[in-house]
């Protein structure tokens, strides 16, 4: 039973590790689809966190009983034949884009924390991946492991410091007037249907390779509770922020503010996070152009981190407004398609 609690939560490390990505962990992604919506922003994160838990831990069971060891299986399955091979090109450019986001990431937390070039974030962020992805799954699981509970705990501390202050709970009820208010309702659903779309390109193969259906549904679910605490801690530390839709890294400008002895590790963590999701879209990016191709995987690699990095010379801030709203729609389909499918595992034979 020991052996069945570390593996899950790997799995659940893996899970959070790959949705927490370049605006997941700098708040931006928070701020855009929650927290500029105020106290119905909390109410959306609270209805983000059931569906991260619930259908989290049906994709990934899901996945190991039909042993898909890709998306492009996976989505065979959800949609049939030939619908998924139009959904399996659209999945390739959602993860070069995503990829091409989490690298620019990379560049603004150097550009902008560090003041070092972009590139240097960018370039050193393409050679700790290839060391990655040497090691293959086991690395993956390494890095998620040590990083993910980091993370956690830094976004804790935050929210600890947060909720002392003394209008918390004023700002935490507080609804700021939004033209596009009806967005929040929703947020939900979009959030959740971009991020599991998107992540199953890591979870599906990942959870076909434990295949244990015990393992899985207790990762998913502590994947899943992990990523709402993390949520929740984000929102009640963003909301303190004044003017918090400005900022291309909202969080490290409040651990600046609120705890500055601890933000050059913070500004560390945030890019071990997009360090983590890299590797994610490229892991799961290796194993679909293996499907298609008969190639070695550091070619594969180059491949994707080429095209990535052309993507990339664009500003983070604008990669991120413009790809990850479009993105959310198109995986709307995904999202309502896992939802409706039935799943009864025993009755496999």
């Amino acid at each position: 039973m020991k052996r069945d609690w570390t593996q899950a939560f790997q799995i659940a490390a893996v899970y959070v590790g790959t949705v927490v990505g370049a605006g997941f962990a700098t708040g931006k992604e928070i701020v855009e689809f929650f927290s500029r919506f105020g106290f119905f922003g909390l109410i959306s994160i609270l209805m983000s966190g059931y569906l991260f838990i619930a259908l989290g831990s049906k994709l990934m069971r899901m996945a190991a009983f039909i042993e898909a060891k890709s998306y492009q299986e996976f989505n065979e399955y959800l949609f049939g034949k030939w619908p998924s091979r139009v959904i399996n090109v659209f999945m390739i450019f959602m993860l070069l884009g995503v990829s091409a986001v989490m690298l620019s990431g990379a560049g603004a937390v150097f550009e902008e924390q560090l003041n070092l070039p972009k590139a240097v974030g960018v370039f050193l962020t393409i050679f700790l991946s290839y060391l990655v992805m040497i090691v293959g799954t086991k690395g993956l699981f390494a890095v998620n492991t040590f990083v993910v509970p980091v993370m956690i705990t830094f976004s804790i501390i935050l929210m600890l410091f947060s909720v002392q202050m003394p209008n918390f709970l004023d700002q935490l009820l507080f609804i700021p007037p939004a033209d596009d208010g009806w967005k929040s309702v929703i947020a939900p659903f979009s959030y959740v249907a971009l991020n599991l779309g998107l992540a199953q390109a890591v979870l599906v193969p990942i959870a076909t390779e434990v295949k244990d259906d015990w393992t899985i549904k207790w990762g998913g679910f502590l994947g899943g509770a992990a990523l709402t605490v993390i949520l929740i801690a984000g929102h009640f530390t963003l909301i303190m922020l004044p003017n918090l839709e400005l900022y291309n890294i909202p969080m490290a400008i409040v651990m600046k503010n609120l705890a500055p002895f601890l933000y050059w590790i913070f500004v560390l963590v945030i890019y071990g996070e997009i360090f983590t999701s890299v590797i994610g879209n490229v892991f799961g990016l290796d194993r679909q152009l293996k499907q298609y191709l008969t190639i070695p995987t550091m070619l594969s690699v180059t491949l994707i981190f080429a095209v990535s990095y052309l993507i990339s010379l664009v500003n983070y801030g604008t990669l991120l407004s413009y790809l990850y709203p479009l993105f959310g729609y198109i995986c709307m389909i995904f999202f309502i398609l896992l939802w409706m499918k039935p799943f009864t595992p025993r009755v496999r034979k």
